[in-house]
């Protein structure tokens, strides 16, 4: 089961789009999996099985956010084309 926030449950109606785009971009690709990971550390916080600082996990929560906006410009620049 994928955590909570993952980037298909983000981005629905993307399917396609982000699928193509992981296989033909290089950099969105890393993008996804830098979100994946991220958002996997967060769901460990959240759940406490993965123990940190309130400050640590602000800062996971910024990182995941600054890559979700990223992965949206980039969808959207995809849908233009």
């Amino acid at each position: 089961m994928a955590a909570p926030h993952a980037i298909h449950e983000e981005f629905p109606n993307d399917a396609d789009r982000i699928h193509a785009l992981k296989v033909s971009d290089a950099h969105f690709a890393r993008l996804l999996d830098e979100y994946d990971a991220i958002n996997d550390q967060v769901a460990g916080a959240e759940s406490l099985q993965t123990p940190m600082s309130n400050e640590a996990e602000v800062e996971l929560r910024k990182k995941r956010s600054h890559l979700k906006d990223e992965i949206a410009r980039r969808l959207s620049a995809a849908k233009a084309e």
